[in-house]
């Protein structure tokens, strides 16, 4: 199973600080996942996501391949000024 952990406003999306998925070979097919799950309010597009501590930008971005005993943990985006 992969473990994903949310962080944030993500956890109050989602309404749990961490769940488990199956069968989701890459970080894209991921988030699709999570979206049908948690709704239009979980918008990929506005996320911080990192695989095993490493941030996907340096790993494949949405290709990124994932397999069992993963940790994914999804962050929302922070602006500042």
């Amino acid at each position: 199973m992969i473990r994903v952990r949310f962080f944030g406003q993500i956890r109050e999306i989602a309404k749990t600080k961490e769940t488990e998925v199956a069968d989701c070979p890459t970080v894209g097919s991921l988030l699709v996942l999570l979206s049908e799950n948690y709704g239009r309010d979980f918008r990929p597009e506005e996320l911080i996501v990192m695989v095993n501590g490493r941030h996907i930008a340096h790993t494949g971005f949405l290709e990124t391949p994932l397999k069992s005993e993963d940790l994914v943990s999804v962050f929302p985006v922070i602006g500042g000024g």
